[in-house]
This record gives C-alpha cells, sequence and structure tokens, in this order.
C-alpha cells in the first residue's frame, strides 16, 4: 500500500522532511527584479516580497488566466511561487523550523475580466503552506485579480510570517 504524498509529509516532523516527502528541493532565493529587497525581518515578523512562478532555471511562467492559462496550470503556478517564498524563508531565516506560522498571503492572479476563481489560483500556495508546516500553514488570505504583472507572470505572492524567537 502507498502512503499520499500529503499524508507523507504529515507524518514527518520538520519542514525540510515534508518538502523531502514531496519531492520538493528548494532552489536558491530568487534575486529582486527592481529596487527592493526580498524580505523584512522586523522583530519576530518576517515580511516576504512577492514572488512569481519561476523555475529553478529563471524561467518564468507568463500569461492570463483565463485565456492563455487555466485554472489548474495556473494552480501549479501558485505553488511553484510558493516553493520560491519558501526559498526566501529559508535564505532570511537560515531554517524553516524557525517559522512560527504564516500569518498572511496576499495573492495576485494576472486573470481576464471576467475570470472568477482567483481562490481556486492561490490554494497552489495555500496548500503547499499548510503541507509543509501543518497548522502553522494556515493563514488568512486575500486573493484577488489584476490586469497585469510585472513581466506578464500569471501570479505574485507575498507572504507575513511569525517566528519563533
Amino acid at each position: 500500500m502507498t502512503t499520499s504524498p500529503t499524508k507523507a509529509a504529515a507524518a514527518v516532523q520538520t519542514p525540510y522532511e515534508r518538502l523531502a516527502a514531496l519531492g520538493i528541493t528548494l532552489p536558491s532565493a530568487p534575486p529582486p527584479i527592481a529596487n527592493f529587497i526580498t524580505h523584512v525581518r522586523e522583530g519576530n515578523i518576517l515580511y516576504l516580497s512577492g514572488q512569481g512562478p519561476r523555475e529553478a532555471d529563471g524561467q518564468l511562467h507568463a500569461g492570463k488566466v483565463g485565456s492563455d492559462v487555466s485554472t489548474e496550470e495556473a494552480y501549479q503556478h501558485a505553488r511553484l511561487t510558493g516553493i520560491n517564498l519558501l526559498a526566501v524563508m529559508h535564505d532570511a531565516l537560515g531554517d524553516l523550523s524557525r517559522v512560527k506560522r504564516v500569518v498572511k498571503l496576499l495573492g495576485m492572479v494576472n486573470a481576464v475580466p471576467h475570470f472568477e476563481n482567483h481562490p481556486s489560483v492561490i490554494n497552489g500556495c495555500s496548500d503547499l503552506f499548510i503541507e509543509i508546516f501543518g497548522e502553522a500553514g494556515q493563514h488568512a488570505r486575500s486573493a484577488v485579480g489584476f490586469g497585469s504583472l510585472p513581466g506578464n507572470i500569471t501570479v505574485e505572492i507575498e507572504a507575513i510570517v511569525s517566528l519563533n524567537d
């Protein structure tokens, strides 16, 4: 009998073990694309700048969700964006076990005007964070549509995370 990736992830302890159980290798943290930094720590709060669906080789997924890109494809792009956010968290903290809770996500979807499934797209990132952090991955969230995003990327997501001392 095989165990589903979600059940396998829940059976292990650290975020890194959960990533490994899901077959995910963290890439290097993506560099900023303009005049900002990838994160700011203020006390026990880590603010993560928006990340997009960048593959480890630098390729960005682009297009309009609802015309060029399906909801299912965009869900995978949001999951990839979540992996990039995890890479920034790891870079900023040195250890994902320092995450006490994912507090809030802002998910932006580059969508056609009549698109209505923004929450289903951003679930790609939300589902990943719950798989990696368990209950501590449950968060408040906004999922909204935009007429465009930088480089015509399909999604951009930013996060606020609270930290253990």
